[in-house]
């Protein structure tokens, strides 16, 4: 499946900026699930922290299908000159999973409120419609994939930075400037 209509040759300013506000949203959804479902109990400050993390997850939802259709229209920058063939396509295919993950994520969390019986109310003003009813299977299997998927993600996003890195401070190849304009490559 190719991704893009055209190569290009560097990130528009709009691929950009939603790629560090998705990023950041990302990180804080993550950071806020693990307190939150560390707490014990239930209290005022659980349901609150839920509710932050689902609205969290409603805009990154939101936000990925932007970024996917700006991707989509606007292509992505052709490789730096000289990656290895190998590295392109890794790097490909972890683009592409980054942005399947972006979307799964948040859905599998909407899917299993629903599956609990609870809405989803975004900013506590929308709540959002109803695709699911009730099913403690459900429930159960779209949590672990929940689980499952945010791990996976911060472990690509990990192995992302770090790649990032490597290009920056071993090959100076530029592959980081192109995303934070500001760094001289």
């Amino acid at each position: 499946m190719e991704f893009s209509m055209a190569a290009t040759s560097g990130y528009t300013r709009t691929a950009i900026g939603l790629h560090w506000l998705i990023a950041l949203l990302i990180i804080g959804g993550f950071a806020v699930g693990l307190y939150m479902t560390s707490l014990e109990g239930l209290s005022l400050t659980k349901l609150k922290l839920y509710s932050w993390h689902k609205w969290i997850g409603v805009t990154v939802f939101l936000l990925a299908l932007l970024r996917v259709i700006w991707r989509f229209v606007h292509g992505a920058p052709s490789v730096v000159p000289g990656m290895p063939a190998w590295q392109a396509r890794a790097a490909h295919a972890a683009h592409l999973l980054l942005y399947v993950l972006i979307v799964a994520v948040p859905l599998t969390g909407f899917l299993m409120s629903q599956a609990a019986g609870i809405p989803v109310v975004y900013f506590g003003l929308w709540e959002l419609p109803t695709v699911v009813a009730s099913d403690e299977a459900l429930k159960a299997g779209m949590q672990q994939a929940h689980v499952i998927l945010n791990y996976l993600m911060a472990a690509l996003v990990a192995v992302h930075a770090l790649a990032a890195f490597k290009h920056h401070f071993i090959h100076r190849d530029g592959t980081l400037a192109r995303m934070l304009p500001f760094i001289k490559s």
